[in-house]
């Protein structure tokens, strides 16, 4: 028997309640990963893994705030929640695993495309498991096509949330990717969720065991929204991502100083080698007491 699948039972309110969870996710998790790349210290890890486990509890949440809206007509889902939640754990291993290849190897196209595909198999990994959680008097069946089209989608969008981490350092160009990376999470969501198929035993009145979508809702929303709402906190108040970086490290601070002053001392940005400001001429000044007795340019 052939199960009549919605995936919109209650309308808007769970894709748009989803695209906002993982907008969200994104948003925080780009930003710790922009504070982790802009200086090195010793807490760059740890900003590293706070935008993993923002990005990775987003979309988590974004998939089963969906899943809310998913409904077999004939036969009532259940969820097994060993499963469900392993889903979790996927999701955070796997998009952290991504963040800290860029994190620590830099902007390299090799670097992007490979830890953007972790990610992006590690977003399609988190929402297949999720759906093998699921628990109903029958049989689950994909589309191969359309499957393999949302691994594709989750792989790109990955990539270029990474991109836009390493690349996008202004506030609104960070909301703005975290608005577009909400939009492919999604997208993939329900790409994937095309490819259902639901093929009933019997007449699919009677539901396996497990938990229900609604017993699921207060740990799934509560756990994670207290979650990002702490790492929200924590970007809130770090100075350096809410402010941005002090005039005395933008390079183009220094092309305005007075001739004859020394030029104030900028950090190296990330990937820059250590003694770049060393290769730099300070100016013409610095030229031409270059070519007289011999003198150098210092680093201030």
């Amino acid at each position: 028997m052939q199960g009549t699948v919605d995936g919109f039972s209650y309308g808007l309110v769970t894709p748009v309640a989803a695209y906002l969870m993982a907008c969200l996710g994104g948003a925080l998790g780009l930003r710790c990963t922009i504070r982790s790349l802009r200086h090195r210290d010793t807490f760059k890890a740890g900003w590293l893994a706070l935008g993993a486990t923002s990005i990775g509890t987003g979309i988590w949440t974004m998939h089963f705030i969906a899943m809310m809206g998913f409904s077999v007509r004939q036969a009532p889902i259940s969820y097994d929640r060993p499963i469900t939640f392993a889903s979790l754990g996927v999701a955070v291993v796997m998009v952290g695993i991504g963040i800290f290849i860029v994190g620590y190897r830099g902007a390299t196209p090799l670097a992007l495309v490979t830890g953007g595909t972790i990610t992006g198999l590690g977003i399609a990994t988190m929402h297949y498991l999720g759906m093998a959680g699921m628990r109903l008097q029958g049989r689950i069946e994909y589309d191969t096509l359309t499957v393999a089209l949302s691994v594709v989608i989750a792989v790109v969008a990955a990539t270029t949330a990474l991109w836009a981490a390493v690349s996008v350092h202004g506030f609104l160009a960070s909301l703005g990717a975290s608005l577009v990376m909400g939009l492919a999470v999604s997208g993939m969501h329900y790409t994937a969720m095309a490819a259902v198929n639901v093929h009933l035993h019997g007449d699919g009145g009677v539901v396996g065991t497990g938990d229900s979508a609604t017993s699921l809702l207060l740990p799934m929303l509560i756990g994670p929204a207290v979650f990002l709402l702490l790492a929200a906190v924590v970007v809130m108040f770090d100075p350096l991502l809410v402010m941005g970086d002090p005039d005395w490290q933008r390079p183009a601070a220094q092309s305005t100083h007075r001739p004859g002053v020394p030029a104030p001392r900028r950090a190296p940005a990330y990937g820059e080698p250590a003694n770049w400001s060393a290769r730099q001429p300070s100016g013409r000044g610095a030229r031409k007491g270059a070519g007289r007795g011999g003198h150098r340019s210092q680093d201030w």
